[in-house]
Formats: C-alpha cells, sequence, structure tokens
C-alpha cells in the first residue's frame, strides 16, 4: 500500500504533531494518474512513428505500415455507431482516431524526408 503524505508542512513528523496523519493512497488512483500522465505525453505520436519509421528503415513497405497506423474514418463510424457504448468509451474511440491520424502524418513526414535525402546523397 502505497501511503501519500503531502500537506502544508514538509516533514511527516511535523503533520502529525499537528494530528494529520497519512492517508494510504487507493491502487485505482494511483492507476488513474498514471493513465492521464500516459494520456498527455505530447510526445508519444513522435515515439509510435519513429518506432514504425524504424521499421520502414529496416525494409518494411511504407505502404504497408501506413496501413497498419490509419484507422479509416469508417471504420471510426462502425465503432461509434452502437449506442450501448458510454459517451466515456466513445470519446477514448475518438481519442484513439486522432492518435492514429498524428502518427500517420508524422511516420509520411519521416518518409518522405528520408526519400528527399537519399536523392540528394
Amino acid at each position: 500500500m502505497l501511503i501519500l503524505a503531502v500537506h502544508g508542512s514538509n516533514t511527516l513528523e511535523a503533520n502529525k504533531s499537528m494530528g494529520w496523519q497519512p492517508q494510504p493512497v487507493q491502487p485505482a488512483l494511483v492507476q488513474q494518474i498514471l493513465r492521464i500522465r500516459d494520456e498527455y505525453d505530447p510526445s508519444a505520436p513522435m515515439k509510435e512513428a519513429a518506432m514504425f519509421y524504424g521499421l520502414f528503415l529496416r525494409g518494411q513497405s511504407a505502404e504497408t505500415l501506413r496501413r497498419d497506423i490509419d484507422v479509416p474514418r469508417d471504420v471510426l463510424t462502425k465503432w461509434l455507431r452502437p449506442r450501448r457504448y458510454e459517451t466515456s468509451f466513445r470519446e477514448s474511440l475518438r481519442r484513439i482516431y486522432q492518435f492514429r491520424k498524428q502518427v500517420l502524418a508524422i511516420f509520411d513526414e519521416l518518409v518522405l524526408n528520408e526519400r528527399n535525402r537519399a536523392r540528394v546523397q
């Protein structure tokens, strides 16, 4: 169990002397904090695009990798069609779609730059 000891004072002993006791942090809260941190990592699309770019440099077809990265609009529409999904889940699907489009745009730029560099040399 993780104990969170953050309060107005710098030391746990000072907080205890004022009657404040550390409270256990629930594992679900820790998971939620980590999930939020991961969701807002601005470099995440770049990291994923770099992984696909590495596959491209190792000989994978750019077109095949584009198909692996992309989520076609009709697939998103199909995912969002069932009304039984909660609003939060549907929002997650939209975020996934936007994320994949960002990854695809970055990957395309990397491939284009590689092809331009190859022509210059």
